[in-house]
């Protein structure tokens, strides 16, 4: 066999550095978002962003002196000042490679406004919008150490009951036993078990109550001798305590039965007593956890007009992303000495691009979801139709991984609420009619069944598939059972009461 050279032509999928940057921007939630380009300008000089997160502080003007604009007015100054200058034509001409207006999300509005964003002005008045700081907030450990300061203890067992405070959890419980303890301190202390167990008995006696409790059974306990309940009446004071001591379990399962039985009491006492144990705290340190509330800011917004429902991009999420205007005149003066800054430049114009591109694509697909979600909108979870990612992805001429992608930690304002844009997707249960229904509008259907059931005899799993199949919806008890576990509701044993 000789050897030959042969010309083959053929084709194949290349994934250029602008295409990958657009996809890993796609799939990035509004928070990634902004930590993303926060690196990009940390490293890229020819790339500036509009919407300061630091309103009122200096700038460089292009002519690298400091910006008074800016200064005197905060970011709603530079803004205008930047979308004025975008009026004025380009030094070398309108097809100039170096154009320093590349802007990203941003129409000539009232940007400043949407923000909610008020500045200070030098025009000599006195009141002023002064950022609101978070006020401190006092964590478990230093409300206990503040009770023990006021107490009238030797060092020692201060050392002691300062030690067990350090070991309660997030709860405000004790996990660590006090053997435990006791033998993880060094011998030459001779610290006894009973000084520990004085010094427990010192923290239990602290606000909140509870707190120190090595198991539920004796928080609860605590709590109901201390003096929280002292006005309420002796006896269901009494019956409360030895459902807790020796019944708890009974009572999570609902066997109110052998509760009455064994504490010989009546159905109203058991139930005033049900209803004073479920006003007690199982974590009575959680309230001095102090962690912020999570918030889910939305990347488009719902409203509804005239037209119909209309989907609009949230401008507080929008980044406002242009070239540097200084180091664009610098490469407009200087063509083809700085090879590094012109790779930079090329670099920025991509990610601009990429980042409007990004939110193009998110206002599509929310707007083929709400398209199609009409129902949902205007009745609620009950009218959600069926929907699979196939579905949008074949309207708007794009992959399915691409919707996928667009759908995750993205949400969406409505008038109903905010919901993830995976949320209006959900699986199809049969009808009778021969159609099909949204397996969320069936959780919701379950929802309402459960809400307005007898609680003294309320609705199996197969009960509730027999109501569903009678409004025309085939769903076995199974089914049932895992759409009551997705909604967190407890099975038939555990909802009845008295």
């Amino acid at each position: 066999m000789k050897p030959s050279l042969q010309l083959k032509l053929s084709q194949h999928l290349a994934l250029t550095p602008q295409l990958q940057q657009s996809i890993r921007l796609l799939q990035l939630s509004t928070l990634e978002l902004n930590q993303e380009l926060e690196q990009i300008l940390a490293e890229n000089p020819l790339l500036e962003r509009l919407d300061d997160p630091l309103p009122g502080a200096l700038a460089i003007a292009p002519n690298g002196g400091l910006d008074a604009g800016t200064a005197a007015h905060g970011s709603d100054a530079a803004s205008h000042d930047g979308q004025a200058g975008g009026d004025e034509a380009p030094a070398t001409g309108e097809n100039d490679w170096a154009d320093e207006r590349w802007t990203a999300g941003a129409d000539d509005g009232d940007w400043g406004s949407a923000t909610g964003t008020r500045t200070r002005s030098d025009d000599g008045n006195d009141e002023r919008d002064w950022p609101q700081l978070d006020s401190g907030t006092v964590t478990l450990r230093e409300h206990l150490i503040s009770q023990l300061a006021a107490m009238r203890l030797s060092q020692r067992d201060k050392a002691l009951v300062t030690l067990l405070i350090e070991e309660l959890n997030e709860d405000g419980l004790l996990e660590t036993g006090l053997d435990e303890l006791a033998a993880a301190l060094p011998e030459e202390l001779g610290i006894e078990p009973e000084e520990l167990s004085a010094a427990l008995k010192v923290v239990q006696s602290f606000d909140p109550a509870g707190v120190a409790a090595r198991d539920l059974r004796e928080c609860l306990l605590l709590q109901l001798d201390s003096d929280d309940f002292s006005d309420r009446p002796a006896r269901l004071v009494r019956t409360a305590r030895e459902i807790v001591d020796g019944h708890l379990d009974e009572l999570a399962a609902r066997d109110f039965l052998r509760i009455k039985r064994a504490l010989h009491c009546d159905d109203d006492t058991l139930r005033a007593a049900q209803a004073l144990i479920r006003q007690l705290n199982p974590r009575p340190g959680a309230s001095f956890a102090g962690e912020a509330p999570a918030y889910v800011v939305p990347d488009v917004i719902v409203r509804e007009s005239g037209s119909g429902w209309t989907v609009s991009l949230n401008p507080a999420v929008m980044p406002r992303l242009r070239i540097n205007e200084m180091y664009a005149d610098v490469l407009r003066r200087n063509r083809g000495s700085h090879t590094e800054l012109s790779g930079q430049l090329q670099e920025a114009r991509w990610l601009v691009k990429n980042v409007q591109q990004r939110f193009d694509t998110i206002q599509r697909v929310a707007q083929a979801i709400v398209d199609r979600q009409r129902a949902f909108l205007a009745h609620g979870e009950v009218a959600m139709r069926p929907l699979v990612l196939r579905e949008i992805a074949d309207t708007l001429g794009l992959h399915e991984s691409t919707i996928s992608r667009v759908t995750t930690q993205k949400y969406m304002l409505t008038p109903l609420g905010t919901f993830e844009l995976k949320y209006f997707f959900g699986s199809h249960v049969a009808t009778d009619s021969g159609g099909a229904a949204s397996s969320t509008a069936i959780r919701a259907l379950i929802r309402q069944l459960v809400s307005a059931e007898d609680s003294a005899k309320p609705l199996s799993d197969g009960r509730i598939a027999e109501i569903l199949g009678e409004q025309g919806f085939v769903v076995a008890r199974r089914t049932v059972a895992k759409y009551r576990e997705a909604l967190r509701i407890p099975p038939v044993s555990q909802r009845r009461s008295l």
